[in-house]
């Protein structure tokens, strides 16, 4: 059951009846439900409304939902939104393409209702839990923590016995290395390693790891024109989707949408 019945679902289905049982549904759970039967109203709804969640069909006979979702991910009011696709069919390429594009999720026609409920409200739960965790909000921007979040070389702590295990990260972390990597480079064992680094910073290596390459990430997402694979390649990802999820874990929101915000009011984030 929706537990905040404030919470507005947009549902972008040309299919009549099963944009009228996904209405219902919804309705039922307490959420505000409104619907647009093409793509082009679909944003006119979502510029208008401004949803807290829309799910979209991709394939519609005006423009596709991959239009949809590039044209809210073009303003600063709509670009945050979380966003489902539905799809009769999801090859890997038409995932890649999605998640280039900023989608929160897919799911596959025809699903179930209580499968259309979960997907939505699992992605409004995290969409939350990134709001409190990283204190993100687009309508309390600032942009006095945007240096740091941009510096890749200031998120390593001064810490001397670890300086050689930072030191290979920092030389090494566009390269598909892993903790076994780095304690081999350093001489410990992945265990030893592992302990040490959890006892004196809290964090363990693979977050280290991760940090540095999130670091050169926004980096390059704000400074270069590279396209969102280019930077997943640049900062040590061969897979763009897993670079595209584990940013949106870390950040709340994907690659794409945190490029598009603008630098003098940029979405920042901080860890608490």
């Amino acid at each position: 059951m929706n537990e905040d019945p404030t919470k507005t679902i947009l549902v972008v289905e040309d299919e009549a009846q099963t944009r009228e049982i996904y209405l219902q549904s919804l309705r039922f759970e307490g959420f505000q439900a409104i619907a647009a039967e093409s793509g082009i109203a679909g944003i006119e709804l979502a510029q208008t409304h401004l949803p807290d969640l829309v799910v979209c069909d991709i394939m519609m006979p005006d423009i596709s939902g991959y239009q949809v979702l590039s044209t809210l991910r073009q303003s600063l009011a709509t670009i945050a939104i979380p966003f489902i696709f539905l799809t009769a069919k999801a090859t890997m390429a038409e995932l890649r393409q999605g998640m280039e594009l900023g989608a929160d999720d897919y799911l596959t026609k025809p699903c179930t209702v209580e499968q259309f409920l979960a997907a939505i409200t699992t992605r409004l739960a995290r969409q939350e839990n990134f709001k409190r965790q990283y204190r993100y909000s687009p309508e309390k921007i600032s942009t006095a923590t945007l240096p740091a979040a941009i510096a890749p070389t200031s998120i390593f702590p001064h810490c001397p016995k670890l300086e050689p295990v930072f030191r290979f990260i920092e030389t090494h972390y566009h390269l598909a290395i892993s903790l076994k990597d780095v304690a081999q480079a350093v001489g410990y064992s992945p265990a030893y390693l592992t302990n040490l680094v959890q006892n004196l910073t809290g964090r363990t290596v693979k977050q280290w790891i991760t940090e540095r390459r999130m670091a050169q990430s926004r980096s390059l997402l704000l400074n270069s024109t590279q396209s969102i694979s280019q930077v997943a390649e640049a900062v040590g990802y061969s897979d763009v989707c897993y670079f595209i999820r584990q940013f949106r874990q870390v950040h709340g929101v994907s690659p794409q949408v945190w490029r598009k915000a603008p630098t003098d009011t940029g979405i920042s984030y901080q860890a608490v």
